[in-house]
């Protein structure tokens, strides 16, 4: 029986810290799992199963919610499908279910595309890519977006990864997240302010316990150095899986689930969510890149480990 996000692409590479392989699939171009020297460094999820709670996927062309799946382009009030309907939002685009053109598959690389047509709420023709690409030290995972149609289209783009050490349990992690402010939201989780971190419980730029917290919020202005923002979870004995995005990726959502429905899940389960524009990004602006007819535009985020061995 085929797999219900369709056909599944391995890739893999010799590194430092062993064999690295990474499985991605052609629904939603979803990264289903990635290991190192046979420890998981993201939640992995089954073959016969779909996404659990947006396990791996691409977000695009917009990250997080969009309140009441209402937003206005040129004074028109746009209507999205509530694909979040027990909080009344639209959330995560429009590709989560979307299956992927294999563009190219080598050893440790895979490309897969996707179109965005014009359609209820988002009247833009897009066409979308990502590539995945191993590298000694992690995975790097490239979007690329073009506007292919006759106007000029607002576009975003997030992911949807749940980082992990897979020997140690995720509530002895310390999570870090080198960000300044963070957005206080609503009871539909959608941002009604942004505030300093400084003195507050979102200051965790220190580092918290995984198993401390519980969240599904964002912030905002992080650290970026030498073009690249990261946010990490560290192991007792000091390996580190971090999340890292390039100069455009000015927001990160993180999420703690413990209701996660996978083989390895324990305790708890977190989600640490690259996006290039914050919650409700339609309507306020923030964040998003307006493309030009035959404009392209490209985004780069990934996962880095430190102290694994071979």
């Amino acid at each position: 029986m085929r797999a219900p996000t369709g056909d599944q692409y391995v890739i893999t590479r010799q590194t430092p810290a062993g064999e690295a392989e990474a499985v991605i699939t052609q629904v939603a171009a979803s990264l289903r799992g990635y290991r190192v020297g046979g420890i998981d460094l993201t939640e992995p999820y089954p073959e016969d199963s779909t996404p659990p709670s947006g396990l791996g996927i691409v977000l695009v062309p917009w990250p997080n919610r969009v309140a009441d799946g209402r937003w206005t382009l040129d004074g028109e009030t746009q209507q999205l499908a509530l694909t979040e309907p027990d909080r009344d939002n639209a959330i995560h685009g429009l590709l989560r279910y979307a299956p992927y053109t294999l563009i190219d598959h080598a050893d440790d690389t895979v490309e897969l595309a996707a179109s965005v047509f014009p359609q209820l709420g988002y009247p833009f023709h897009l066409e979308t890519s990502v590539r995945y690409a191993l590298v000694d030290d992690g995975l790097t995972v490239t979007h690329t977006i073009v506007n292919v149609g006759a106007g000029r289209a607002p576009v975003a783009a997030g992911a949807h990864p749940y980082l992990k050490i897979g020997d140690v349990p995720t509530a002895d992690l310390t999570l870090r997240v080198d960000a300044a402010t963070h957005f206080e939201v609503d009871d539909r989780l959608n941002v009604v302010a942004e505030h300093p971190v400084d003195g507050t419980e979102y200051d965790l730029r220190a580092g918290r316990r995984v198993g401390d917290l519980d969240l599904d919020d964002g912030w905002g202005s992080v650290r970026v150095v030498d073009g690249r923002s990261s946010h990490s979870l560290t192991a007792p004995d000091g390996r580190s899986v971090a999340m890292w995005g390039d100069a455009a990726v000015g927001w990160v959502q993180v999420y703690t689930s413990r209701s996660l429905k996978t083989p390895t899940a324990g305790e708890v389960a977190i989600a640490i969510e690259p996006m290039t524009a914050p919650t409700n990004g339609l309507n306020s602006g923030t964040g998003l890149t307006w493309l030009e007819p035959g404009e392209r535009w490209s985004v780069s985020w990934g996962i880095r480990h430190e102290g694994f061995g071979a």
